[in-house]
């Protein structure tokens, strides 16, 4: 199997788990956005302890919440998307954080997987994550609640003229 074949797979997967489930397209498309959200504001790890509590908490679908951080950040994609997050967010921060120092404090976090790892980074580092994550959060989990809720609903009215 390739890697796009594989990628293919996986999409297809997401986006059929996504329009078959049963409930309203807006408690879905709730769902997903919750998920996409906390995919960037929360560290890997992390993101599935806060997104479903979040999902109970905004009435919006378990599956979609946690289904919903796996495309946007992943051991794959971490090592692109972390150090952009941190450096923007040292910006709106206006901290003095380089480039070097945020890459070599997540890879040694990312490495080690733990926890324990996240002593390793510093104050500043922290909150530029956060910021930087919770900026992307929103700017990702809005278009994916309204194109999630389109997809779907595109989804039940073919299955509707189908059924006619």
């Amino acid at each position: 199997m390739t890697f796009i074949s594989y990628i293919r797979d996986k999409t297809r997967f997401l986006y059929l788990k996504m329009i078959r489930e049963k409930a309203s397209p807006e408690y879905i498309a709730r769902g997903w956005a919750i998920g996409m959200f906390f995919g960037l504001a929360a560290p890997l790890g992390v993101q599935l302890i806060v997104s479903i509590p979040f999902a109970f908490l905004f009435k919006g679908s378990k599956i979609g919440a946690a289904l919903g951080t796996v495309p946007i950040t992943n051991p794959i994609t971490v090592f692109a998307i972390y150090p952009v997050q941190c450096l923007v967010g040292n910006f709106i921060l206006r901290g003095n954080l380089t480039r070097c120092a945020v890459e070599e404090a997540l890879k040694s976090v990312l490495s080690e997987k733990s926890f324990q790892a996240l002593q390793v980074l510093s104050w500043d580092i922290l909150f530029a994550f956060l910021v930087g994550g919770v900026l992307f959060g929103i700017l990702v989990a809005v278009p994916t609640y309204y194109g999630v809720l389109a997809l779907v609903k595109r989804h039940r009215s073919r299955k509707r003229r189908q059924k006619r």
